[in-house]
């Protein structure tokens, strides 16, 4: 739900988020679009009568590489984000990182 929130953020807010978050919408447009493709992933693997190991440790594995990803182009400072835009990357990826600690605990009890 939350993946799809930011995705819908990212496309139909961009031009007010590229001033608050200092992230243009060229770059807001792509990733908003992914995150609702991403969300629909999630959505068709998460809904499954019986969930697989392997789509679940994809989701994990996806979840870890936006965190890394998102702190690398955080600590690059690639998209030179507002302070806003700084914590706001910080809060996702704990959010995501959360999610992906979650995914692992349910993953242990398959």
């Amino acid at each position: 739900m939350a993946t799809s929130l930011n995705g819908i953020a990212y496309l139909a807010l961009a031009t007010v988020l590229d001033s608050f978050f200092g992230v243009t919408t060229a770059v807001q447009h792509p990733v908003g679009a992914f995150l609702l493709l991403y969300a629909l992933g999630v959505l068709a693997i998460g809904t499954r009568k019986e969930i697989h190991r392997t789509g679940l440790t994809a989701v994990i594995v996806a979840n870890l590489l936006w965190v890394v990803l998102s702190l690398v182009v955080l600590i690059s400072g690639v998209l030179s984000p507002t302070g806003v835009g700084a914590v706001w990357i910080v809060l996702q990826s704990l959010t995501v990182g959360g999610f992906a600690a979650l995914q692992y605990v349910g993953l242990k009890r398959l």
